[in-house]
């Protein structure tokens, strides 16, 4: 059973995927690590970010790993460098080469077989590429100022106002909707929840019940 919580950057993915997980027992996939790491890669191997064949090349044969939110590169630590603006930026710029999503892609989907098939997987493609069958697709919004209000408390937000967060949201939003590999955007069948006005246990409630009624629709269905 893959669960695949979808949508931009404030919207609370990380937190609401974390106790969904929690509350089912199962294992917990920040995507968004895998794309930083690989920027992360380009920078350090000096790649021409620009140029989506040696970005790729620069990734390749390298052993991206993730256990329980610690990211690893060839058995490295990395989980702390992975944060700062230089690697934020490199790793919007990469993810939206095919090249580079194909092979992490994959990384992603063989993480949750070797984790027996089930967990709760957030990103920004997953409903829509990385797990188009998921039992359960959610798409979770909010407005721009709740967004910009949110990421305002992240240490990697520090010493920026508001505004300049809300220009950097809106910025990534349009990067990630507007590229041809993986455009950001709700499956069809994704379940839309604005978390604008909701806590955390009312988002992380509503989607466990969702589950509930997607799994007891699969058992009456066999």
């Amino acid at each position: 059973m893959v669960i695949a919580i979808d949508g931009p950057g404030g919207v609370g993915k990380s937190t609401v995927s974390e106790r969904v997980a929690a509350a089912l027992g199962l294992p917990h996939l920040d995507t968004g690590s895998t794309y930083r790491a690989a920027g992360m890669l380009a920078l350090r191997r000096r790649a021409e970010l620009d140029d989506p064949r040696v970005v790729a090349d620069a990734i390749e044969d390298v052993d991206i790993a993730i256990d329980e939110g610690v990211v690893t590169v060839d058995g490295v630590d990395v989980t702390e460098q992975l944060r700062g603006d230089e690697v934020t930026a490199a790793s919007s710029t990469v993810a939206a080469y095919p090249e580079v999503r194909a092979r992490i892609v994959e990384l992603q989907r063989r993480w949750v077989r070797e984790h027996g098939g089930s967990a709760v997987v957030e990103g920004r493609d997953i409903g829509t590429v990385v797990f188009p069958g998921a039992l359960v697709k959610v798409f979770l919004t909010a407005r721009p100022e709740v967004r910009a209000a949110r990421r305002s408390g992240d240490a990697e937000a520090a010493r920026k106002t508001q505004e300049q967060i809300a220009a950097e949201l809106a910025a990534r939003d349009h990067a990630d909707s507007t590229r041809s590999a993986s455009p950001l955007r709700p499956a069809d069948d994704a379940v839309i929840i604005d978390t604008s006005d909701l806590d955390i246990d009312d988002v992380v409630g509503e989607i466990l019940g969702i589950v509930d009624r997607r799994e007891r629709e699969r058992h009456h269905a066999q």
